[in-house]
């Protein structure tokens, strides 16, 4: 069987690390803990770029699944700081698609509270 065009999409992006180009210009991109979305593709890039700076996150993609306006992917992530301090944790993404770009974004995880510690949210 194949896979969706969406969870396809997704996987792309997912590997590449580069989802500036498949995020619509009016994107929510909700963060674990955060809140507040980063609003807007410009916004999200430079979120992005900011967040390379300030820490080192390597993510496996465990699956995606997704039909014709959404795709869920379950991650397992770890995340390092400047100075050493790490977490690890384990992540649900849930999007909206939208003809063939993301406009939502919102992730679920097992620890919320230490996500957003950590993370300074």
């Amino acid at each position: 069987m194949d896979e969706h065009p969406n969870a396809a999409l997704y996987r792309r992006a997912f590997e590449s690390g580069d989802f500036s180009g498949v995020v619509s210009e009016d994107i929510e991109w909700w963060e674990i803990g955060s809140p507040e979305p980063v609003r807007g593709r410009d916004a999200f890039i430079e979120h992005r770029r900011e967040s390379a700076r300030t820490w080192d996150i390597t993510a496996d993609l465990h699956d995606v699944v997704a039909n014709d306006s959404h795709v869920v992917a379950l991650i397992d992530a770890t995340a390092r700081d400047e100075g050493g301090d790490s977490i690890t944790y384990r992540e649900a993404e849930v999007l909206h698609v939208r003809d063939g770009e993301f406009t939502h974004r919102w992730a679920l995880a097992d620890d919320t509270e230490a996500i957003a510690r950590f993370f300074g949210g």
